[in-house]
C-alpha cells in the first residue's frame, strides 16, 4: 500500500504547490514529493537533514524539544540553552514572582549561572525515533480479543509503550486518523530545567490581549531556559551537582534577516486540530457550544481586568488566569467568526457530497459507512439542547468562580490537605470571585432549562426568581467557603459543609446528569461517529492517491511556507513586518498593555538599530506556515535551517484553522531573532548568554 500511495503522490506532484502552505507533516514521513516541493520553494536541505534517526550524526529535529507537550522550544547553544516563547514560560515566571520580586513586571535575568532558577515539574522531551506500528497494534488487539482480555485503547497503549520504553527512553503510542495508522514516538526526557532569562511583560507581551490574534504586533515574546543533566550527561532530577546539557544538535542563529518570498520552515509540536471534522460537528460548535463559552469567558475577563487595573496586588494574583482566559476566549470568538465568514460548514458539505458518492460506489463501503452521514445529522440534531445546557453548566459553574474548586474538593472522594485550600485562598481575591459568581449565577439561570437544574437550585429559583443580587447575597454571604477566616470552622468540622448554601449549590448538579440524558436518547454516539467519519475520509483520500497529513496531536510536525504580507479584507494590504517605530507609536502611559518602561522607551528612541546583530529595528514578521496551539515557541528556520525567529501567534483570519485551513488568510506571527538578541544583549546586558550562541551573518 505504501508503494502505491507513494507513486500516486509523485504523479500528483504538479498539484502540490497550490496546497503547499497547508500541512502539518510528520517529520519521519517526509517523502520525495514534499522534499522536492520544499526545494522548489527555496529550501536547501534534504529530508534526511531534517529528520534521520538511522544515519550517523544529528539532524535539525534533534535541536527541537517539546515542553511537556504544551509548547515547543529549541536548543541554541552547546551548553543546553533552550529558547521558547515568554507566554510558554508565563506560569513559571508567575510562580516565582512575589510583590517584592515581581519578575513578570521587571523581567528575570540570571546574570550568573548560579542564579539560574530551577523550575519544578518542567520537562523537555527530545524526539529520538518514530516507528510505524500499525500492524503490531492490529496483531496485539486481535491477540487480546481472542484471549478474552480487555483490548481498549488504554490497554493497547499501556502494553505498547512498555514494550518500547526503557534504556532511559519514554515511548508514547499515537493514533492517527482515528486508528487508521499507529506510531510509536520515543523520547528522551530531561527534568532539570532552569529559567535563565525572561523580559518584562511590557516588552514580551506588549499590546497584551488587545493585540492577540491581530496584526501588526510588536511583541518580543521569548524566554530562555537551560537543561541540566547528571555529570555523566544522562537525564536526572534536579541536583546542585548537575551540569549543563551537551546536546546532539543546536541551532545556528542567522543575522542575515529575511525578505518577502523567502522560504520559512517551522518545526514543532502542534497540540490539536480537527480538520477531519464533519459539517455537522462544525455547525454544532459554531451555533451551540462556542458562543456560550465566548460569552461567559468574555464577561468574566472584563470583571478580572477591571480589578487588575485597580490593584497591582490583584494583577499579580490573576495575571496567569487572565492570560489563559483571554487567549482561549479570543481564539473561540475568532473561530466562530471565521467559520461563518469562510463558510466552513458549506465547504465540509461539498466534501461530504463527494464522500457520499464514494461510499455509494462500492458494496463493502456501503456496508460499513452507508448510514454514517445520516447518523451524524440525526444524532447532532437530537443532542443540541442538552449539549447547550451542559456548556452553560461547565462555563458558569465549573469554570466560573474558584469557589467551585473549593466546594468540589470538599465533596471529593480523595481528601485534600488543608494546605491545598490555604494555597488556593492565597491565590484569589474573594471580592473578585464574588463578582464572577454573581455574573455566572445570572447567566446560568437565564439559559439552562429548568428541568435540568438540581433540586436545591430549583428551590433557590422558586424563592428568589430573577432577583440574582439577593440570591447571590444569600448564597455567598452565608457561606463558610467564601472567606478564609470563616473557612477555619470547616477545618474543625467538615460536616458543616452539608448545610452550607454555596456548597449545596455547587454540588447539587453533576455533569454526569447531562451524559445520562444523552444516553437515554435514541441516537448513536457522535464521538464514535466522528471517528468513523475520519476513517472514511482518510480511506477515500488514500484510495484517490491524495497526499494527506493527520490531525495535530502533539507529535513533532514540519510546516513550510514563505514570508509575505496579509490582506485581511478587500482593499486592505498589511506589510509583512513590524518595527520599533510601531512600538513607540502604540506607547500609551495610561494603558497598562501599551505602557513602555522609561529605560526601554529611551533605548528605542535613541538606539533603534544595532550593527552588532545586523538589526535595523525589525520586531515581528509574517509567514504562511500552518501552525496551531503547541507550536508556540517553535523555531522559524530559513532555507539553510538557521534560526530567524520564534512562532508565537496566528492572525484572526486564520482561526477557522482547527477545522479548516483558510488559504490566503492563514498567517504565522513570529518574533525576529535579532530583536530577541537586542533585548537580551543590549537591554538586559546578558553578554554571557549571547556569547554562548553561534551567530551567522
Amino acid at each position: 500500500m505504501k508503494h502505491r500511495l507513494f507513486s500516486a503522490v509523485v504523479a500528483l506532484l504538479l498539484c502540490i504547490p497550490a496546497a503547499a502552505d497547508e500541512g502539518m507533516w510528520m517529520v519521519h514521513a517526509l517523502n520525495k514529493a514534499i522534499e522536492t516541493d520544499m526545494r522548489a520553494r527555496g529550501c536547501h536541505l534534504s529530508a534526511g537533514e531534517i529528520y534521520n534517526s538511522d544515519a550517523p550524526g544529528s539532524a535539525l529535529c534533534d535541536a527541537v524539544v517539546s515542553l511537556d507537550f504544551a509548547c515547543t522550544g529549541s536548543i541554541i547553544s552547546d551548553e543546553g540553552l533552550l529558547i521558547t516563547n515568554h507566554h510558554c514560560a508565563f506560569a513559571d515566571i508567575h510562580a516565582m514572582s512575589t510583590p517584592q520580586h515581581n519578575y513578570l513586571e521587571n523581567g528575570f535575568w540570571a546574570m550568573l549561572q548560579s542564579e539560574e532558577a530551577p523550575v519544578p515539574g518542567k520537562n523537555a522531551l527530545f524526539l529520538r525515533r518514530v516507528l510505524d506500528v500499525t500492524d503490531e497494534v492490529a496483531a496485539l488487539t486481535e491477540e487480546l480479543r481472542k484471549s478474552g482480555k480487555p483490548f481498549g485503547g488504554r490497554k493497547i497503549s499501556s502494553i505498547m509503550e512498555k514494550r518500547y520504553s526503557g534504556g532511559g527512553m519514554q515511548a508514547s503510542l499515537e493514533s492517527m486518523w482515528a486508528g487508521s495508522r499507529y506510531y510509536i514516538c520515543i523520547y528522551e526526557v530531561y527534568s532539570d530545567i532552569r529559567l535563565v532569562a525572561a523580559p518584562p511583560v511590557s516588552i514580551a507581551a506588549f499590546g497584551g490581549d488587545v493585540d492577540n490574534w491581530d496584526w501588526p504586533q510588536h511583541k518580543c515574546d521569548f524566554a530562555i531556559y537551560r537543561i541540566y543533566t547528571a555529570p555523566d550527561g544522562s537525564p536526572a532530577a534536579y541536583s546542585p551537582d548537575n551540569v549543563p546539557l551537551k546536546p546532539r544538535r543546536k541551532l545556528e542563529i542567522s543575522l542575515g534577516g529575511y525578505k518577502e518570498g523567502d522560504f520559512t520552515m517551522v518545526l514543532g509540536y502542534p497540540g490539536i486540530t480537527h480538520r477531519y471534522n464533519s459539517s455537522y460537528k462544525v455547525a454544532f460548535e459554531q451555533n451551540v457550544t462556542l458562543p456560550v463559552s465566548v460569552k461567559v469567558r468574555g464577561d468574566n475577563m472584563r470583571i478580572i481586568k477591571e480589578a487588575m487595573d485597580a490593584d497591582p496586588a490583584v494583577r499579580l494574583k490573576y495575571s496567569e488566569r487572565f492570560f489563559s482566559l483571554s487567549n482561549v476566549q479570543e481564539l473561540e470568538e475568532g473561530t466562530v467568526e471565521c467559520y461563518r465568514r469562510f463558510d466552513v460548514v458549506g465547504e465540509k458539505q461539498e466534501l461530504e457530497k463527494e464522500l457520499r458518492e464514494w461510499i455509494d460506489a462500492d458494496g463493502e463501503r456501503r456496508a460499513r459507512w452507508g448510514g454514517l452521514l445520516d447518523g451524524l445529522a440525526d444524532s447532532y440534531g437530537k443532542i443540541c439542547g442538552v449539549e447547550n445546557d451542559e456548556t452553560w453548566f461547565r462555563e458558569c459553574m465549573v469554570r466560573g468562580s474558584s469557589m467551585f474548586l473549593i466546594a468540589s474538593r470538599l465533596n471529593g472522594k480523595i481528601r485534600q490537605s488543608w494546605e491545598s485550600f490555604d494555597r488556593l485562598y492565597a491565590s484569589i481575591d474573594c471580592s473578585v470571585e464574588r463578582k464572577i459568581f454573581r455574573n455566572c449565577l445570572e447567566m446560568y439561570y437565564e439559559n439552562i432549562c429548568d428541568h435540568r437544574l438540581g433540586n436545591w437550585q430549583k428551590e433557590l429559583k422558586s424563592r428568589f426568581g430573577s432577583n440574582y443580587d439577593a440570591m447571590c447575597a444569600y448564597l455567598w454571604d452565608r457561606s463558610l467557603l467564601t472567606d478564609p477566616e470563616r473557612f477555619e470552622a470547616v477545618k474543625k468540622d467538615r460536616d458543616l459543609c452539608e448545610a452550607d448554601p454555596l456548597f449545596r449549590f455547587y454540588n447539587d448538579l453533576k455533569v454526569i446528569r447531562f451524559h445520562q440524558e444523552e444516553q437515554c436518547m435514541k441516537c448513536r454516539d457522535v464521538r464514535e461517529l466522528g471517528r468513523e467519519y475520519t476513517r472514511a475520509l482518510y480511506t477515500m483520500r488514500e484510495d484517490g492517491g491524495i497526499m494527506q497529513y493527520p490531525d495535530a496531536n502533539s507529535t513533532m510536525r514540519l510546516t513550510y511556507g514563505t514570508v509575505g504580507p496579509l490582506s485581511p479584507k478587500d482593499g486592505v494590504v498589511l506589510d509583512w513586518k513590524s518595527s520599533t517605530l510601531g512600538v513607540l507609536e502604540k506607547h500609551n502611559p495610561a494603558d497598562y498593555d501599551f505602557c513602555l518602561k522609561d529605560d526601554w522607551k529611551k533605548m528605542l528612541e535613541f538606539n533603534p538599530f544595532c550593527n552588532k546583530y545586523n538589526w535595523n529595528g525589525e520586531v515581528d514578521f509574517l509567514s504562511d506556515n500552518d501552525i496551531t496551539g503547541g507550536n508556540s515557541g517553535s523555531p522559524v528556520l530559513d532555507a539553510d535551517g538557521r534560526l530567524i525567529g520564534l512562532a508565537f501567534d496566528g492572525n484572526k483570519e486564520s482561526l477557522a484553522g482547527d477545522s479548516s485551513f483558510t488559504r490566503d488568510y492563514n498567517k504565522c506571527i513570529n518574533v525576529d531573532i535579532r530583536y530577541v538578541l537586542f533585548v537580551l544583549g543590549e537591554y538586559a546586558g546578558m553578554d554571557r548568554i549571547v556569547d554562548e550562541l553561534t551567530l551567522v551573518r
